[in-house]
C-alpha cells in the first residue's frame, strides 16, 4: 500500500495528541494514511503494553486509519543508530509516503526528541541508493524512497509552529481518538497513579491549544507543526 501520509510516534497516543485532527481531515479528503508506533509504551505508569495495543487500534479506528504498525523498539531505551534507522527505512520504502509526520523536535519526554531525530534521519537515508534493504521473507531489494516533507507535530512544550493547519470540524474526532486511551487520560474513577497527562487540566489543554492556534490563523481550531525546510507556495495568494 502506497501512503500519502505516514504518521510516526515514539509511543501509542503521540500521533493522536500531536496531529490527530490533521489526520482525520486528510482522510476525509481521500488521502491514504498509516501510523507507525516506535514502542508499545511499556514503561508507562498507567496501563500495560497490552492495553496500549488495544487502545491504539481503537484510536486508529476512530480516525479511520486502516494501517497501524508497532516497531516494538524499547520504550525509553531505543537509540538513533544504524539498526533502528534500517528498520525504519524498510517501512518508509515499503509505504513510500509523500509526507511524514513525527515527534516534536524538543520535548519533556526524552523519547520524543530521540524519535524525532531517528525518523528524520531515516527519511533522509531512505533516499540513498547504496543502502540495501529487504522486507523479511522477501526476495526483492527495495527501491530508495525519500518523503517530500517531514513535519514535526507539537507535544508537551509550546514550541513555535512554522505552519498551522486549519482543523476546524475535526477536533471532536481527535478528542475521541485520544480518549480511546482509557488507561492514560483523565478518569475520575481511576485508581491508577497520577501522571502529567492524566489530569483534567491536560485533557482540557488539548482543546485550548487548538483554539489558540486557530485564533492565530483566523479559524476555530488549528494544529501546529515545525518544518525541516521551508514550505513552498506557488503564489502569495495560497496563504490564508
Amino acid at each position: 500500500m502506497k501512503l500519502d501520509i505516514l504518521a510516526i510516534g515514539a509511543h501509542p497516543d503521540d500521533v493522536e495528541l500531536g496531529c490527530g485532527a490533521t489526520i482525520a481531515k486528510e482522510i476525509s479528503k481521500g488521502k491514504k494514511v498509516g501510523i507507525i508506533d516506535l514502542t508499545r509504551g511499556e514503561l508507562g505508569t498507567r496501563g500495560t503494553a497490552e492495553t496500549r495495543d488495544s487502545e491504539a487500534q481503537d484510536a486508529a479506528n476512530v480516525l479511520g486509519v486502516p494501517l497501524r504498525i508497532n516497531m516494538e523498539f524499547a520504550d525509553g531505551f531505543f537509540v538513533n543508530d544504524k539498526w533502528h534507522q534500517i528498520e525504519l527505512i524498510k517501512m518508509i520504502r515499503k509505504f513510500q509516503p509523500e509526507v511524514v509526520l513525527c515527534n516534536a523536535v524538543d520535548d519533556r519526554h526524552i523519547d520524543h526528541g530521540k524519535g524525532s531525530k531517528l525518523v528524520s534521519d531515516a527519511c533522509f537515508l531512505s533516499g540513498l541508493r547504496k543502502i540495501d534493504t529487504k522486507i523479511e521473507d522477501s526476495e526483492e531489494w527495495q527501491e530508495p524512497w525519500r518523503p517530500k516533507q517531514v513535519y514535526h507535530y507539537i507535544q508537551w512544550k509550546n514550541l513555535e509552529p512554522d505552519i498551522v493547519v486549519d482543523v476546524s470540524g475535526f477536533v471532536n474526532q481527535k478528542m475521541e481518538s485520544v480518549l480511546a486511551y482509557k488507561t492514560q487520560f483523565y478518569d475520575p474513577n481511576s485508581e491508577e497513579p497520577e501522571t502529567p497527562i492524566s489530569s483534567k487540566n491536560f485533557t482540557d489543554s488539548i482543546i485550548y491549544r487548538a483554539r489558540d492556534l486557530g485564533r492565530l490563523i483566523g479559524v476555530e481550531y488549528g494544529e501546529g507543526f515545525t518544518v525541516e525546510r521551508y514550505p513552498a507556495v506557488d503564489s502569495l495568494f495560497d496563504l490564508k
